[in-house]
């Protein structure tokens, strides 16, 4: 059965088109992957509740993928301690390839199947984490594989695919499969299928660490201050909630490191 991702474009003699033809037919098939994922929003939620349970008894989330897939989930990953401020280590993305992968492809690393299990095992892996394998056509080796060896271990697993009844889907605990159709330039999977996967990356990661307190209201009270725009956001943070001066906001957070804490210690003293 042909994949869906690998199927033909809906437009054809791309070369002979304008440029504005090819923004608004590749906006107009952009538009359609948000109701992809809309329809997966009870699959997300279900994933989302059981890898709840696990992190706040100290597991770990992992994302694992190839190419594209693999380079989503490395972003995702490296974001959530910046933006929530929790440790490294807790949420990471694993590429096929290794590192040097994220910015140039290696050939054929997705293709070993056993590779995937062995780059997990160097984090100590344990059977409170959880593993999402990312994959648009949902059959990567190197994906399928880890995946295959974390149920056998006891880990949490899930699945982020773009084809039905792909080989991923039928071996994860939690399938994910927003169905965007066929890409712009077919086949392309860095486009439509990429989009989705990730918006639901942004979905799982965003709900998982407001669920684990790491938002307060609507703000990131737990963001690290690596540059002068977090620093004035944070301050800016402080003063509206504290309803204070803008310089003494300023020196609660130079003094106690975060928004959260700065807020916290006003409130207590």
């Amino acid at each position: 059965m042909k994949r869906v991702t690998e199927s033909d474009s809906n437009y054809t003699n791309l070369e002979q088109l304008s440029t504005l033809d090819l923004l608004t037919n590749i906006n107009k098939e952009d538009q359609l992957v948000a109701l992809a994922v809309e329809k997966e929003i009870p699959a997300i939620e279900a994933f989302i509740e059981a890898c709840l349970l696990r992190m706040k008894n100290n597991g770990r989330l992992f994302y694992i993928g190839a190419g594209t897939s693999g380079r989503l989930g490395i972003v995702d990953a490296s974001e959530c301690p910046p933006t929530f401020g929790i440790d490294h280590g807790i949420v990471v993305g694993l590429i096929a390839g290794g590192d040097k992968a994220i910015r140039k492809a290696v050939e054929f690393a997705e293709d070993d199947r056993n590779q995937g299990w062995e780059d997990l095992k160097a984090y100590n892996i344990t059977p409170m984490d959880t593993l999402v394998g990312i994959a648009a056509s949902g059959s990567t080796p190197y994906v399928i594989g880890a995946i295959e060896k974390a149920n056998d271990f006891g880990l949490l697993t899930a699945g982020i695919c773009c084809n039905p009844g792909a080989v991923l889907s039928s071996c994860v605990q939690f399938p994910i499969t927003p169905i965007v159709g066929p890409e712009f330039v077919t086949g392309s999977t860095r486009m439509k299928s990429g989009t989705a996967q990730k918006l639901v990356l942004n979905m799982i990661s965003t709900c998982l660490m407001i669920r684990l307190g790491r938002v307060k209201g609507n703000k990131m009270v737990d963001m690290q201050l690596t540059n002068d725009k977090l620093v004035d956001r944070g301050t800016l943070m402080i003063q509206e909630a504290l309803s204070i001066p803008y310089d003494d906001a300023a020196k609660l957070l130079g003094e106690f490191g975060s928004v959260r804490n700065a807020i916290n210690a006003y409130t207590n003293k």
